[in-house]
């Protein structure tokens, strides 16, 4: 696959909420760098992440605009969801809905994602659901 079709195919699987799905285009030392957060390494560590996520949060990317250049690629969308259940240090859940841009920049080598970074601005996210 191209890292453009890896792209598409990684968020394909986000609006499935197939953890498992997203997972099998990862290398095992996949880097994740995680917006106002901590860079992660591998594959564990990334299925930690989304189970949490996923219990916090249902979300879908839309407006989905996929840029690439070689083995480096770009992604701008529109990220909708509800606030499911309370995350630490944020405002309190209450099943908010929210809708804010974001961007995700990825590397990719033998098939396969080796780094995810995500990008989105967390003060307009919390304005959005209410904090």
């Amino acid at each position: 696959m191209t890292t453009a079709e890896l792209i598409h195919a990684y968020f394909d699987a986000f609006n499935r909420h197939d953890a498992e799905g997203m997972l099998a285009l990862l290398s095992e030392d996949v880097i994740h760098d995680i917006n106002e957060g901590g860079r992660e390494v591998g594959k564990d560590k990334f299925r930690a992440f989304k189970a949490h996520m996923d219990r916090c949060y249902r979300e879908q990317i839309t407006e989905l605009v996929v840029m690439e250049n070689g083995a480096i690629g770009a992604a701008e969308f529109l990220c909708s969801g509800e606030y499911l259940a309370t995350d630490s240090g944020l405002p309190k859940a209450t099943g908010q809905k929210y809708a804010i841009p974001a961007a995700a920049f990825f590397e990719c080598r033998n098939g396969q994602i080796i780094r995810v970074t995500s990008y989105y601005n967390l003060r307009q996210w919390i304005a959005a659901v209410g904090g």
